[in-house]
């Protein structure tokens, strides 16, 4: 696995891993990285300068997967259902290639408004 990240937003703080993907190195060059958060049901998302094609795109991911969004140039934190979601999955509003996961729990994120202040930045 790649680098240990940390994502604090708003006295939030959630540990994570980016994964070897090309994405995720390409990522890891960016941070420290802040963002505005955007939700959308249990997802926390912001653009990042980062434009670049789909990585194995998954239309599914798993709770706690960190992902980027190439048509909104974003990064993706899942932590739940979507609007989207059919039941048992989580599904984002397009495919996602995934570049990492959170750890520990993860229901802080729900404190974790539109237009908060997200950063993330290496745990090492």
């Amino acid at each position: 696995m790649g680098k240990s990240i940390r994502i604090v937003s708003k006295g939030v703080v959630v540990e994570g891993r980016l994964n070897d993907s090309k994405t995720a190195s390409e990522i890891e060059k960016l941070i420290p990285l802040v963002g505005r958060a955007r939700t959308w049901g249990d997802e926390i998302y912001f653009p990042i300068p980062l434009d670049r094609e789909i990585e194995n795109g998954k239309e599914t991911v798993e709770k706690g997967d960190i992902g980027y969004w190439p048509p909104g140039r974003a990064l993706c934190l899942f932590f739940g259902p979507t609007p989207i979601s059919a039941p048992g999955e989580i599904r984002p509003a397009g495919p996602v290639s995934v570049v990492g996961e959170m750890s520990g729990d993860l229901s802080a994120l729900k404190n974790v408004k539109d237009g908060d202040e997200v950063k993330v930045e290496f745990a090492d």
